[in-house]
């Protein structure tokens, strides 16, 4: 699949795929944070605080997240769950 695709017009299937298409070509390293996304983010970047209201039930549910712009619709990468959280809350992504 050629990325960045469309994320609105995925199934979670293809969204599933898309996700594991960016953690291989990201060689399984967090967009943000640069990370392993085996692992947790490291504590620098966990010190901001989430506000978990503002976010659906089960948010943090699954440990990697396929991050999108909310603009354009188009995907950007895969992220820790935390880490969607935080340039969702803070840098408004």
């Amino acid at each position: 699949m050629n990325l960045p695709v469309s994320y609105s017009s995925l199934t979670s299937i293809e969204k599933r795929n898309v996700r594991l298409q960016y953690i291989k070509e990201q060689n399984n390293l967090c967009l943000y944070c640069l990370s392993s996304l085996t692992e947790n983010p490291p504590k620098i970047k966990t010190d901001l605080k989430i506000t978990l209201s503002l976010f659906p039930k089960g948010f943090l549910d699954r440990p990697v997240h396929l991050h999108h712009n909310h603009k354009t619709d188009l995907t950007i990468g895969a992220v820790h769950s935390y880490c969607n959280a935080i340039l969702w809350e803070y840098h408004n992504e």
